[in-house]
């Protein structure tokens, strides 16, 4: 069954904002989006974004990633230090290298130029459904391996006791492969869960994301132990390795 589509609640929209210095493309994003029930703050320099984000405390934001005053990257970087918002890029670059450093810097998602006002539409709706969606059935909203501490509910990662801050699509994934301990999972599943869009042989986001889980989770990125990879078939979750 697919799942449905997220709706703002009567009354009460979404606040997006949107970092955008194409006036014209700006519009009709800000159109596009409020016709659907959202709320819009839309800021034109890359500069003026963080104040933006703090004063409105938005519950998505969507980065152009060539901006005037401070590029999105950068900008993308700035809102991580003070808050896990989901952040979906723009950007009309077909490089993977921006696509990587995209992610890297804690974007959750991206969406290539020219935009399909109703494709962005439906990756705003699948961050927010994994933002406030509830685990699968028959899977607790807490879980333990060791001394990690995954809670779905708080949306909070725990390791030794201290917190680990992770984006949504990081927290999703290893909400995923923590769900299911022991399973190979292929990156198309991993897309799936994490995006709702499948793996077309070139995606590297599931492979940054891993990346930057390992690091954050204190796990050796040349012979990793807690998030292992098996080559040409995914990514396998061990439950054995998080007690150390």
């Amino acid at each position: 069954m697919q799942p449905s589509p997220w709706t703002p609640a009567a009354g009460n929209p979404t606040q997006v904002l949107l970092v955008e210095d194409d006036r014209r493309l700006a519009e009709l994003v800000s159109d596009y989006l409020r016709e659907h029930g959202f709320a819009v703050q839309h800021v034109p320099r890359g500069d003026l974004a963080s104040a933006a984000c703090r004063q409105h405390a938005p519950e998505l934001v969507v980065l152009d990633l060539m901006l005037p005053g401070l590029g999105g990257i950068d900008v993308c970087r700035q809102i991580r230090s003070f808050s896990d918002v989901p952040i979906l890029m723009l950007t009309a670059c077909e490089d993977d290298i921006e696509q990587v450093l995209g992610l890297e810097s804690g974007a959750d998602d991206y969406v290539h130029k020219p935009i399909e006002p109703r494709l962005l539409l439906a990756r705003l709706r699948a961050l927010l459904r994994r933002r406030h969606g509830s685990g699968p059935a028959g899977v607790p909203c807490r879980l333990m391996h060791g001394e990690l501490l995954v809670d779905r509910v708080q949306r909070e990662v725990h390791l030794h006791g201290q917190p680990v801050e992770l984006g949504t699509t990081e927290f999703e994934i290893l909400w995923l492969l923590a769900s299911q301990p022991g399973q190979i999972l292929s990156r198309d599943q991993i897309l799936q869960a994490a995006r709702g869009i499948g793996f077309d042989g070139l995606d590297r986001s599931v492979d940054v994301c891993i990346g930057k889980l390992r690091r954050k989770l204190g796990d050796d990125a040349r012979e990793p132990r807690r998030i292992k990879t098996v080559w040409g078939r995914g990514y396998q979750f061990n439950p054995s390795a998080w007690s150390a």
